[in-house]
Order: structure tokens, then C-alpha cells, then sequence
């Protein structure tokens, strides 16, 4: 049965997509069969992984208000342990309609229920947002990985979201962990992205993976060309960093 484990930090740019695209790729070309499910109306994981959005006729938000069943979402990428269930602008209509049903928070849950067996790892891509797309990601997982820009101000939004988890393991899944917090667009060469490294692991001591994923130039191109940083360049540093991210995840048994 899959490790589900959902991307998150209500703060936008601090690398959720990157990460969610790239640790899927890793872990998938580790042997491991992986989904990605694009949490996200802005639906950049779908096209960073090279889906086309104009030619779906499903896609997540069909999945999530009952018109389809989750195997006839998953799609293929060009790895072939690695599927995905795409999204669209549609998903920002799912908040709405589902206002009223009183099992509004377990839609996602419900629907990857259906495919939890198939793969070994599900990994979520959130909306830069603590929303009902991103409650339904928390409700559905088992554990929640959180990116940490290497910037200033980078851990004074982590206390809303350390609350909102509080909030989730009481009332809807006292099962979710936290994975761990990763230091993305970490630049060895600056005080200040030492400086952040340094606070989270005061604070959040072991919870701080070891793996920090650098600024890498080669990184921000790869989405552009719909490739995970493996198929685009798999010799730099970014795809080494998701490597090594793939592997802790792994040893941890997460």
C-alpha cells in the first residue's frame, strides 16, 4: 500500500512543484512505482512533467466531485514507473460545490482509496494555500513533507501551517507526520541561507532533512521543457539533491 505524502506550505515560490515533480521522479526511476497528483488549479506539476492541459477531458476535479473513477485519471509520463493524475483551472470549482457536503475534507482521501494499492509512493502537490484542496491533501496523507525557501522571513508562515496540521490530526486524520522540512533554493555561497539552515534546525532540530536542494539554474529551466530535473539534466545538482532526497525518504521508510 503507497506512502502517501503531500507537499505543502501556504507560502507560493518556495519550491512546492519543483520538489513534488522531482522527489516523484527520483523515487520512480529508484524502483519505486509512484503517482503524482497535481493538487493544484494553477496545474503546473501537470505541465512540468510534460501533460499537455489542453487536450484532457478528465482530470482531477472530475475525480474529486464523483464524475469519474481515479483509474481513469492516471495518466503516463515519459518514466515509466512514474503516472500522474493531471489538473486544470476546473479544480478551483471543487472549493465551491463541495461547500455543502459534509464530507467535503475526505473527497481526495475517498478517491486515492481506490488506487492506494497500485503504487508504492503518492505524492500531492498542494496550492500555495491553506484551502479545502490542500485540507483534502492533509486528510489524505501520511505524512507531510514542507519546503523552506533559504530566505529571510522563511519560518514566520510555518507556525499558521504547524497549526493548521494540529488542527487536521484532531478533527480529521490523527494518523498525519510530518516527513520532515526541506531547505530549498539553498545558496552555500550566502551568511543568510546558513543563517536559515541554522534556525530550522534549532527549532525544529531533527525534523530538518539533510538534504538541501541548491539554487540551480539547470532547476528552473527543466520545467519549461516539461521534464523532471532527471530527464533534463540528470548530471546536475538539483537532480542530485532529489536523489539524495529520494533516498532519505526511502531509509526512513516514509
Amino acid at each position: 500500500m503507497a506512502h502517501i505524502i503531500c507537499i505543502a506550505n501556504q507560502k507560493g515560490g518556495v519550491g512546492k512543484t519543483t520538489t513534488a515533480i522531482n522527489l516523484s521522479a527520483a523515487l520512480a526511476v529508484s524502483g519505486k512505482m509512484t503517482l503524482l497528483v497535481d493538487c493544484d488549479p494553477q496545474a503546473n506539476a501537470t505541465t512540468g512533467i510534460g501533460i499537455d492541459k489542453a487536450v484532457l477531458d478528465k482530470t482531477l476535479y472530475h475525480g474529486m466531485i464523483g464524475g469519474a473513477a481515479a483509474k481513469s485519471l492516471i495518466l503516463d509520463s515519459e518514466i515509466e514507473t512514474l503516472k500522474i493524475i493531471p489538473s486544470r483551472v476546473e479544480l478551483i470549482g471543487f472549493e465551491v460545490e463541495m461547500m455543502s457536503n459534509p464530507q467535503r475534507e475526505k473527497a481526495l482521501k475517498n478517491l486515492l482509496n481506490e488506487v492506494r494499492d497500485l503504487f508504492e509512493y503518492i505524492i500531492l502537490d498542494c496550492p500555495p494555500s491553506l484551502s479545502l484542496l490542500t485540507l483534502n491533501a492533509m486528510t489524505a496523507s501520511d505524512f507531510l513533507l514542507i519546503p523552506l525557501q533559504s530566505e529571510f522571513y522563511a519560518l514566520e508562515g510555518l507556525g499558521q501551517l504547524l497549526q493548521t496540521i494540529k488542527r487536521i490530526k484532531q478533527r480529521l486524520n490523527p494518523n498525519l507526520k510530518i516527513a520532515g522540512i526541506l531547505l530549498t533554493m539553498f545558496d552555500k555561497r550566502t551568511n543568510l541561507s546558513h543563517q536559515v539552515a541554522e534556525d530550522a534546525e534549532k527549532y525544529f532540530k531533527d525534523l530538518v532533512f539533510k538534504t538541501r536542494i541548491p539554487r540551480n539554474v539547470r532547476l528552473g529551466e527543466a520545467p519549461s521543457f516539461g521534464k523532471s530535473i532527471l530527464l533534463y539534466d540528470a548530471t546536475s545538482a538539483g537532480a542530485k539533491s532529489y536523489f539524495d532526497l529520494a533516498n532519505e525518504i526511502i531509509s526512513k521508510n516514509y
